[in-house]
């Protein structure tokens, strides 16, 4: 006997093997058990969540030789036509290949006509929303008022597409997207029934991959199972779905965190070799942030199925919240933008650069500078090129504007610069990454006999990790030139922090730069002339 693949084997024949939609069971159970049976039902949901699956076992109930009932004997001979595909009774359409109004009506011809061995003739339509509009309109008069031998069961996953003619005569069924915990726990039910051996993290993994489907995820256990010879095992399963490089994703974002593109391109490079989708990876890294997230709002509410409890737990801690917000945004339009690229992987990588090149500033920097520009030790964004003076200094006799935190000037190693004036001081140090935001939400509470303890506020409490402390503690030695204690106590402090500094300067110029324009001339003569309205959200500062 030929072999016959799990996702027709498995086909649940039963209400009560149908795995999830208990929703639509429990509805078409009642209506079967207390005679209130509707004329036209509409199934709709994603692919291979049972829709065709639920039709199949709603006409053997309406046909079944033992009664109609939600429970069909599946002995009998129209029970046993029915799963077999071959019941004169059950016409099963594809309105994909009838899309034409003539081969609609020659459909429908036949409805006056009684059923030849059932109750009922039942016209199963899928993917019914491929029909024309004329073929609609041919449907509709007889679906609205059928014969009392025939009933319609329409299955489409684009239900949008329906006409509301349609949908106002039917009784629509919305099919949910199976959760993976229910995919895993089928995969294991079959298996033991199979006698397949299996490793949970590869369970695991296909059920991801399934995306909501039980068909899908059978088919891909299917070729697990041919791929590791009677058996599922996790790292044959990495190999199979090409997902190897997905464990790289940690320490490709921790060389991210750390600043560090020589990193970060060695690690696109490390995943390169390994021939992936690049654009499975992007999607895989944004949910790699989104679990990142859920960790840091609620320790727990993050998926432990993935395997990475440790690894996210450790990007957590690293990552400020307002960061994981600024890459998820960056990948997300990235994903748009992914297609566009002359190839996926250059596309890939600079999604990765513009994480970089969009850090918040550092501490002390022109909040006027465009976002993640960080003053470099020549006082410009390349490092390079013209002295740090050039452009800031005002003429001769002038003093500077004021409400501006000014860029300072490399200083020597043991000058004059005082860490208790943290905010003039952090830019020196040339921090970067979590480092500089842990730096920039502090302020000194006391310095004296090599012993500095700084105040953080609660607000970035989640940057004190160990890492970032030990190089912010590196770096004012490295300034100094000697060693210091240096202790960080989480509490709320009088002055501002250099992080707070800066966003009260931002508002500042940002507020004066919409008093501006609802001050210029040109603005007034049309809202005055014109009925214009000024959008105070669209005023953005001058990123030069």
């Amino acid at each position: 006997m030929s072999y016959q693949v799990l996702a027709r084997k498995w086909r649940p024949r039963t209400f009560e093997e149908l795995v999830g939609q208990e929703h639509v069971v429990r509805a078409l159970s009642n209506a079967l058990d207390h005679d209130r049976l509707h004329h036209a039902y509409l199934f709709t949901g994603t692919r291979g969540v049972g829709k065709t699956t639920l039709a199949r076992i709603l006409a053997k109930s309406l046909n079944c030789e033992k009664g109609i009932s939600s429970t069909p004997c599946g002995e009998c001979s129209i029970c046993q036509e029915v799963d077999d595909g071959r019941f004169a009774d059950l016409l099963e359409v594809d309105a994909a290949s009838r899309t034409k109004v003539d081969q609609t009506l020659e459909l429908l011809e036949n409805v006056p006509f009684a059923p030849i061995r059932g109750r009922y003739k039942v016209y199963l339509i899928d993917e019914v929303h491929m029909f024309s509009n004329s073929s609609f309109n041919a449907l509709l008069k007889t679906l609205e008022e059928p014969p009392p031998h025939v009933k319609f069961l329409l299955a489409t996953t684009d239900p949008q597409k329906v006409p509301v003619t349609v949908l106002s005569r039917c009784l629509q069924m919305n099919l949910k997207r199976m959760p993976p915990e229910q995919i895993r726990g089928q995969f294991e039910y079959i298996l033991q029934a199979e006698k397949v051996e299996w490793e949970a993290p590869a369970l695991d993994l296909l059920a991801r991959v399934a995306d909501g489907s039980m068909r899908d995820g059978l088919s891909i256990l299917d070729q697990a199972i041919a791929f590791g010879g009677g058996r599922v095992r996790e790292e044959d399963v990495k190999t199979m779905l090409g997902v190897v490089v997905q464990d790289q994703l940690p320490q490709l974002l921790r060389a991210v965190i750390d600043n560090d593109a020589a990193a970060v391109l060695e690690q696109v490079s490390m995943a390169a070799r390994q021939s992936p989708d690049f654009s499975t990876l992007l999607k895989d890294l944004l949910l790699l942030l989104h679990r990142i997230a859920l960790h840091q709002a609620s320790p727990g509410a993050a998926d432990a199925g993935w395997g990475d409890v440790q690894a996210l737990q450790e990007l957590a801690g690293l990552l400020h919240r307002e960061d994981v917000q600024l890459f998820y945004e960056i990948a997300l339009r990235g994903q748009r933008d992914l297609p566009l690229a002359p190839d996926p992987r250059s596309g890939f990588e600079m999604i990765l650069l513009r994480m970089l090149a969009f850090r918040p500033l550092a501490p002390g920097a022109d909040v006027g500078r465009a976002p993640g520009r960080q003053p470099s030790p020549s006082g410009h964004a390349g490092g390079k090129g013209r002295p740090a003076s050039a452009g800031n200094e005002a003429p001769a006799g002038q003093k500077k504007p004021t409400g501006q935190v000014q860029e300072p000037a490399p200083t020597p190693q043991g000058s004059s610069i005082d860490l208790k004036d943290w905010h003039c001081l952090l830019p020196v140090l040339r921090l970067g990454g979590v480092t500089s935001q842990l730096a920039a939400h502090c302020t000194v509470k006391s310095w004296q006999d090599d012993c500095l303890l700084l105040t953080l506020n609660p607000t970035g409490g989640a940057l004190a990790g160990s890492m970032p402390r030990k190089k912010l503690q590196k770096a004012l030695e490295n300034y100094l030139g000697r060693s210091i204690r240096m202790d960080i106590k989480v509490a709320e402090a009088a002055e501002e922090t250099p992080a707070q500094i800066a966003e009260r300067q931002h508002r500042e110029k940002q507020a004066a730069a919409v008093l501006a324009m609802q001050n210029d001339p040109v603005v007034q003569v049309l809202k005055e002339d014109f009925d214009g309205e000024l959008l105070v959200d669209s005023i953005k500062l001058n990123s030069n």
